[in-house]
């Protein structure tokens, strides 16, 4: 029995096994709970991944923070003004497809890296830093936009409004290829996957987020510059949020200042249910694609049995807790 315990518990050491344990068990549920045979059409999955993608994009970021031993905070906010921003810039302005992107990309780098300076350079609380970032990108958004979702519908200065088509680049990311079976959107989120996994794993610079977060002074002492990491890991997760707010505005035709509220809780499931260490060091993207697709078919599996929203931020509350206690049991 002692021989059978201590093997059970070497196994679930290890954090793919934990991480791949969840999915199971969740997809489990999904066959015991099938809505009827809802759970295995292929339009179930492939409607899964699309869904949960946006949310994807933020725990790349959210990945790379936490392996510093950071946390941010503020991913919904900065995906919300993000998506004001691209929808004013393509839809009152006309501005041309590539240059809303770049300002987009650039206005969720700046809000990243700003956070990360103020972590780095002013010795804040990752925790305190973003969340005054949560609070600053949300009045942005809502400033930008006077307090109404950026649509079609464009204001004249006779108080009327103008009706305007929606610009080629919405069509071209609210896509499906392959016989309508993958989408646009499912394909930049594995794009962000496949960028922070070269970071991580083949660069030097991933290195060096994973050491910071290990030990930080020890790091230091080593001549590894830990305030330009945590700005590269910040300013990097800004670029996803302002990646998924594009996504998010395009799926919705429009940009609301109240988008992204209450994502970071998503993206911090999708992290630590990965078996990313909320205390630093340790864990991979490719642990947190396997967060996302199990969240994701969580989601899929309420929304199928018709279970309600309320009911479902309560559950990803338990889940977030009970992975942490897992991942303390199987330290201890």
């Amino acid at each position: 029995m002692t021989k059978a315990r201590d093997f059970f518990g070497l196994v679930f050491s290890k954090p793919w096994v934990r991480a791949l344990s969840a999915l199971v068990f969740v997809a489990l549920l999904g066959i015991i709970f099938n809505a009827e045979g809802t759970f295995f059409k292929w339009s179930t999955h492939r409607d899964m991944l699309r869904q949960v993608s946006v949310y994807g994009m933020l725990a790349c970021g959210m990945t790379l923070v936490i392996i510093t031993s950071g946390i941010d905070l503020s991913v919904g906010s900065v995906l919300g003004l993000s998506a004001v921003l691209f929808s004013i810039a393509t839809l009152h302005l006309a501005w041309p497809a590539w240059l809303a992107i770049a300002v987009t990309l650039l206005a969720g780098i700046a809000c990243g890296t700003l956070s990360g300076a103020m972590i780095a350079r002013f010795r804040m609380q990752p925790f305190v830093a973003t969340l005054a970032m949560m609070v600053f990108a949300r009045g942005a958004a809502k400033y930008l936009s006077g307090g109404q979702k950026v649509s079609t519908a464009v204001a004249q200065a006779d108080g009327t409004y103008k009706y305007v088509d929606l610009p080629r680049i919405f069509s071209l990311i609210d896509h499906r290829i392959l016989g309508d079976n993958i989408a646009v959107v499912a394909l930049i989120f594995l794009g962000c996957v496949l960028l922070c996994w070269l970071l991580l794993a083949k660069l030097r610079w991933g290195r060096y987020l994973y050491a910071t977060g290990g030990n930080e002074e020890a790091a230091r002492l080593s001549g590894i510059p830990t305030g330009a990491v945590k700005l590269l890991a910040y300013g990097l997760s800004g670029m996803f949020c302002a990646l998924a707010g594009i996504c998010q505005a395009v799926q919705e035709q429009q940009g609301d200042p109240e988008a992204g509220t209450s994502y970071e809780l998503t993206a911090i499931a999708m992290v630590v249910i990965g078996g990313t260490s909320l205390s630093g060091g340790r864990g991979g993207i490719l642990f947190t694609l396997l967060g996302v697709v199990t969240i994701g078919y969580l989601e899929k599996i309420l929304s199928i049995n018709a279970v309600g929203e309320a009911s479902r931020l309560m559950l990803t509350g338990i889940i977030i807790v009970a992975a942490v206690l897992f991942q303390k049991t199987k330290k201890a």
